[in-house]
């Protein structure tokens, strides 16, 4: 596998009403708002986006909300409040793991890691064994499936013992398991 770093590569970062990027924020399905100039939740976040051909073609936000303010089961997790992808340049499972070392290079992973929240009734699934499944990319990105919202989205969570090494700088390398 390719070294996968935010020195290298895939994204570049963005910010949260980037207008280079809001067109693919308002293509994404749970966009409160299209139009509005900023497309990312209140708080904390890291944004990046990936171009191709020199058109913004993919767009991840990682949200950091406070705690108190969140009535989920992963209060104080990272949430990957948005991945939209509308290339075939990249692999979508590279792309997120890729978004985490960017994430793991701006924050200290808090204990329950970083979940996203994938909505069935708006992203097609992959026949996996003959059974429809949803979240393919990010349980090759290492995830896992995690359980329910009680609005009825699939919870995929990644546990900072499952995400990259980083460096003695401070840096993820690449991708490897072991503990971060």
């Amino acid at each position: 596998m390719e070294s996968l770093s935010p020195d290298n590569g895939i994204w570049e970062l963005s910010h949260r009403a980037d207008p280079e990027a809001l067109p693919v924020a308002d293509r994404h399905y749970n966009r409160q708002k299209p139009g509005t100039p900023q497309f990312v939740p209140p708080g904390r976040c890291l944004v990046l986006k990936h171009k191709c051909n020199g058109v913004v073609s993919a767009l991840w936000v990682t949200s950091w909300p406070y705690a108190e303010y969140v009535k989920h089961a992963w209060a104080g997790a990272w949430i990957n409040s948005m991945f939209r992808k509308e290339c075939d340049c990249r692999n979508a499972s590279e792309m997120i793991q890729e978004a985490v070392l960017w994430t793991l290079s701006q924050w200290t992973c808090p204990p329950l890691g970083l979940v996203s929240f994938v909505d069935p009734k708006n992203v097609a699934p992959r026949m996996i064994r003959g059974r429809p499944t949803w979240g393919q990319s990010y349980f090759k990105a290492g995830f896992a499936h995690v359980g329910y919202t009680k609005g009825g989205l699939w919870a995929f969570q990644l546990l900072p013992q499952n995400m990259p090494v980083p460096t003695a700088r401070g840096k993820p390398a690449r991708w490897t398991t072991g503990g971060a």
